[in-house]
Order: C-alpha cells, then sequence, then structure tokens
C-alpha cells in the first residue's frame, strides 16, 4: 500500500487537471511529447491560454464600461523526460500569447491594450508536487484608435523579462505559491519584485456526463493573488468560478477542455500599458485549456 501510494497521487493530479499524458509517453524520454505536467492556473489573468471574457468595469467614481477580453495561447512541448508514474517527469517547453482588451462601448470596438508573452516553462512533478520554472517576456501597446481620443493614458514603453518559479501542491484543494523576479524592464524605474500565490478547488471526476458532444461536467473555483512592488505590494485578486467540460471516454490523450466561469478582478490592472491604473469588473468568460 505504501509503494503505489506516489503512483495514486501522481495519477490523481493527471486525471484532476488534466494533463492530457496518454499512457504510451508515461516513461523515459518523449520527444515533442503531449500536455505537461504541471497543471494550468485557472484564475491567473496571464495564464497562457485562449479565452474570451465579457467584462463589466467599474472605474473611478460613477463611470462604467464593457470590455472584451480576448486571450490567443498555446505552449508546444519540446521535450520530456518521464517518471515511473504517468504525470511525473521534467519538461521542457515553449509558449506564447496575446491578450486583448476591446471598448465595446465604442462605435467599433476600439482596441485599448494589447499585451504579448513569450516564455521557455521548465515543468517538473514528483506525485502531488509540481513546480514551474519560467523565464518570459512581456511587451505591451496601446491600440492605435484608442490613441487617437482626446483624452487618454500616457502612452508608456513597458517591456520585461522575467524568471518565474512556481510550487504547486496538488489534490481536491490545490495551492500554489512563488514569486517573479523583473531582471530586465523598461521603464528602468519599473520595480522588480513579484508576489505570487493562489488556491483552486476542482472535483476530480465529472459530477454529471452530458453525452459524447458536451462531455462531462465538473465544478471548479479559484483564486489568484498577485501582489507587486511597483504597486506597493497591494494585492490584485482574481477569482472565477463556473464549470468545466471534457470528453470522459475513449480518449488518449485525454480530450482539450473547456469552462464556461464568472470571474471578478479587484486590484492594479492586469492591463500593460494600464499597470498603474486601479480596476474592479465583474464579468462572463469561455476558457480553452492547452
Amino acid at each position: 500500500m505504501i509503494a503505489v501510494a506516489p503512483a495514486l497521487r501522481a495519477q490523481a493530479a493527471v486525471d484532476r487537471c488534466g494533463l492530457r499524458i496518454p499512457e504510451s509517453e508515461q516513461r523515459a524520454y518523449v520527444g515533442l511529447p503531449t500536455g505537461d505536467v504541471f497543471c494550468p492556473l485557472l484564475a491567473d489573468p496571464k495564464a497562457i491560454r485562449s479565452f474570451l471574457s465579457y467584462q463589466r468595469t467599474v472605474g473611478e467614481g460613477d463611470s462604467l464600461s464593457t470590455i472584451g477580453s480576448v486571450g490567443v495561447g498555446d505552449q508546444f512541448p519540446l521535450a520530456r523526460w518521464g517518471g515511473r508514474t504517468r504525470g511525473n517527469g521534467v519538461q521542457l517547453s515553449l509558449e506564447g500569447a496575446v491578450f486583448a482588451q476591446f471598448d465595446l462601448g465604442s462605435e467599433s470596438f476600439d482596441l485599448l491594450n494589447a499585451d504579448y508573452l513569450v516564455g521557455v516553462p521548465i515543468t517538473i512533478r514528483r506525485d502531488a508536487f509540481a513546480m514551474r520554472l519560467r523565464v518570459y517576456h512581456q511587451s505591451s501597446h496601446l491600440g492605435d484608435e484608442f490613441l487617437l481620443r482626446s483624452e487618454h493614458p500616457e502612452r508608456v514603453n513597458l517591456s520585461f523579462e522575467a524568471a518565474e518559479a512556481l510550487l504547486s501542491i496538488d489534490g481536491p484543494i490545490r495551492l500554489y505559491g512563488g514569486g517573479e523576479f523583473l531582471f530586465h524592464r523598461s521603464p528602468a524605474a519599473l520595480q522588480k519584485f513579484v508576489a505570487h500565490a493562489g488556491a483552486e478547488v476542482r472535483r476530480g471526476a465529472p459530477l454529471i456526463n452530458l453525452g459524447a458532444t458536451i462531455g462531462g461536467v465538473r465544478p471548479v473555483l479559484a483564486v489568484d493573488l498577485k501582489a507587486a512592488q511597483e504597486q506597493d505590494w497591494k494585492p490584485a485578486v482574481s477569482a472565477r468560478a463556473g464549470f468545466e467540460f471534457e470528453r470522459t471516454r475513449g480518449a488518449d490523450p485525454p480530450s482539450r477542455r473547456w469552462s464556461l466561469m464568472a470571474e471578478s478582478y479587484t486590484g492594479p490592472s492586469p492591463y500593460g500599458q494600464f499597470f498603474r491604473q486601479k480596476i474592479q469588473y465583474i464579468g462572463l468568460g469561455m476558457h480553452f485549456q492547452l
């Protein structure tokens, strides 16, 4: 019983968050593998994923606006050195994403901001413990139509490279924490350190099965916290709750998952060009897992 417990914990992590590792890639070295050994973060606004989100934003005073937030992102696994249990191992990947926000209250849905991310993550798993070590670049740009407005924020040439380390303990309640160090920054006065933590609750087996078209459904709940030295460590709180869908049978590797989640955010803006502003919004989004 003691010998099989670690294997069961690793297998539970694989099934719970959908790491998409097929049985044929369980052990040894695999070039261009499928899936990953680190579970994606559900509530991080800058997690690498594709999504569509409608957000109702409350600004300063009584001003209200509606924002369409869009992300297009993916990860390309390069190599994985697997362990004895499916889900354990070390993996090297490339990833990239574009996050854009549009003013749905304008006549032409003006582009407000676009953030471009490119990263090289190294992910590691040993049973219920997982780690992500990543170096990534982000650059941010104001939309041209937004710049033509008579009132707009001053454009900042914001770009940086950062080194990140996150440790995750996976289970029915997942906990993770770590931070980032910005080692190349523009503007140069941008502060260096970011703390990052969060928690997720995700049912292992689907709660109900709605057939081959929709698949299994499980409830999910997540909270993500970030505190940056640049904002005097004032936390940004991102929360999401909803339902996750996947095909539950006959897939090796398991199917990709998608989710429908309500969301809320309070704190320094996650949108690059507005990083010095505080923002608060509620919304509803569709998210598509890597």
